[in-house]
């Protein structure tokens, strides 16, 4: 008897262990970091569970931390540590933050001083959105002061991009967010003056540990005036066989080798030459999945989708293009999930496309405004954010249905970020952190 009770308690006591255990990996797999704007694989998806729909000032909120100033990037978490870009609005001063997701701001870091605010009320110098690998983080200004820190605050190396590259010629100032592989950092600096003989831009690989560079590339095209301009980000694919960079921007989309730079295959056309138009330039970034790129490009033209494996100039080379849908978003990146890809327009409006075909499933509208910030899917939901401060959840899949919309009370340009069972808004003067209690 006295075996038969040692081998059950064994057996309980080892059943128990295998529960604690499948709970503690089922909570790691749902809770994770956002070390970029477009969160752990840069396409918008977060793998977070018990996700909240509904919230308010009063419901679901587990704190708000004023902020020093507006900026429209899109903060990064690592553990206990957010980043952000910020205005000092009384001073101009230009920051970069590290708030404990207890609320609490841990320090401040000057990048630079004299902000300017640009297109109205569209952004100003803290527009581009940092990375972090959870032991540093790097940030950018649309002025070209980019630099490294580790998550305590103290610096590592700072420059400023024109000093290297060039003077910036760009309407709005250079917005893209660098992307952080590894130890790499890319950037894309696309933009001109108009003249094809001085025009300047490159794709660039920086070492992250030094800023010191690995490769630069010039990035050629026969785009004309605005058009010139990209205020989109590069995107890498990974399908875990292949793996290359993505710059888009002055009417291609270029997929570059990641150990030099060189160009592998390029699309053009994405301003038609047809009815060519002098002011579309890119601001929507391409999202990536399995065997498909999907590329977005301005205003009222279109979004193609792309097979990976191109060579040379593939813009007429039909055997290489999935499909074209005649809209695009023109701010908001797009995304893919389950097999359908989402562009929320910036209107509101939300069309759902079938990822192999680009047949339209539907085109209902959410909350009608603008929308800057991409939308992102959490736990069955599509979270779309605009402008005016709406964050309408609709329920992901082949049904449009508006679960709720929520009212932050303050402008917001940035994209929702969920990391560890939260999901935080970065409004023009407050950060939120919102949980289900």
């Amino acid at each position: 008897m006295k075996s038969v009770t040692l081998f059950k308690s064994r057996w309980v006591g080892m059943a128990l262990v295998a529960v604690i255990v499948l709970v503690t990996v089922g909570d790691a797999v749902r809770s994770e970091n956002w070390p970029q704007w477009r969160g752990p694989k840069n396409n918008g998806i977060s793998n977070e569970t018990n996700t909240p729909t509904k919230w308010s000032k009063a419901e679901n909120v587990a704190w708000r931390l004023p902020m020093p100033g507006p900026a429209g990037a899109t903060p990064v978490v690592w553990g206990e540590r957010i980043f952000l870009t910020s205005v000092e609005k009384k001073s101009g001063d230009l920051l970069l933050l590290c708030v404990g997701t207890d609320g609490k701001e841990q320090w401040r870091q000057v990048m630079a001083s004299g902000n300017r605010d640009v297109n109205k009320d569209e952004g100003n110098s803290a527009s581009n959105s940092p990375s972090t690998d959870g032991e540093h983080v790097w940030a950018m200004l649309i002025n070209g002061v980019i630099g490294c820190w580790t998550v305590e605050g103290k610096e590592v190396w700072k420059f400023n991009l024109q000093d290297r590259y060039g003077k910036f010629n760009i309407q709005f100032g250079m917005t893209s967010t660098p992307l952080l592989d590894g130890d790499r950092l890319y950037l894309q600096l696309i933009h001109g003056d108009g003249n094809a003989k001085t025009r300047e831009a490159v794709v660039v690989c920086l070492d992250n540990k030094s800023g010191q560079e690995i490769w630069k590339r010039d990035r050629p095209s026969d785009a004309i005036e605005e058009n010139e301009h990209s205020y989109a980000s590069p995107m890498m694919y990974d399908d875990g066989k292949t793996k290359f960079l993505l710059s888009h921007g002055a009417d291609f989309l270029v997929a570059h080798d990641l150990k030099d730079g060189h160009e592998l295959w390029r699309c053009g056309n994405l301003n038609l030459k047809t009815k060519y138009d002098k002011t579309l330039r890119f601001v929507a970034s391409p999202v990536v999945g399995d065997g498909i790129i999907v590329v977005p490009t301005a205003k009222k033209s279109h979004v193609l989708a792309l097979k990976p494996d191109g060579k040379g100039d593939i813009t007429k080379n039909l055997s290489f293009h999935l499909w074209k849908y005649a809209k695009t978003p023109d701010v908001p990146s797009p995304l893919i999930h389950d097999g359908l890809v989402y562009l929320g327009m910036e209107d509101g409006q939300v069309h759902c496309l079938d990822e192999k075909s680009g047949e339209l499933i539907y085109q209902q509208r959410g909350h009608s405004h603008r929308h800057r910030g991409s939308p992102v899917y959490a736990d069955g939901k599509l979270y779309m954010v605009a402008r005016d401060g709406i964050i309408t959840v609709i329920k992901a899949g082949r049904e449009f249905e508006v679960l709720a919309e929520n009212d932050l009370g303050e402008d917001i340009s940035a994209s929702p970020v969920f990391a560890n069972g939260t999901l935080y808004l970065r409004g023009f003067e407050t950060l939120w952190a919102i949980r289900n209690k």
